[in-house]
């Protein structure tokens, strides 16, 4: 079953074909291309994008010193504002219908501060979600 963790429930709405690797891009392509088709299940931990990040170790995000407290807070707060908990199952179409009400607290609390800001802004649904 594919597994997603909160902020990744919002933010691989925006993808645009951009990543660290080839390997994480390919991932990323393989894990929407599932969430079209199968039920997710929801956790809180690393989860199938996770898998092939290179700052992944022992299950933890090693990108900066703080990464990996700020991610666990993401995904708090992105499963709050979803209405979602860790250990529910839902599918894809379910959580993009609850992104539009979201986006401009999930966008204010987050996207002006994140590193991938510049590859979400190149999405059409971003940029839909921007207008509204």
């Amino acid at each position: 079953m594919l597994t997603l963790r909160g902020h990744h429930l919002i933010c691989l709405h925006f993808f645009s074909g951009e990543g660290y690797d080839a390997r994480f891009i390919e991932n990323l392509r393989d894990v929407l291309k599932r969430a079209e088709g199968e039920e997710i299940d929801i956790i809180s931990t690393a989860d199938n994008i996770c898998t092939r990040c290179p700052y992944l170790e022992d299950y933890k995000c090693t990108y900066d010193e703080k990464a990996d407290e700020e991610i666990r807070e993401m995904d708090e707060t992105a499963l709050k504002l979803l209405n979602l908990t860790a250990g529910q199952k839902i599918t894809w179409q379910a959580v993009k219908g609850y992104i539009p009400d979201i986006f401009h607290e999930w966008h204010d609390r987050y996207c002006n501060e994140c590193d991938w800001k510049q590859a979400c802004e190149k999405s059409d649904f971003y940029q839909e979600m921007e207008r509204r």
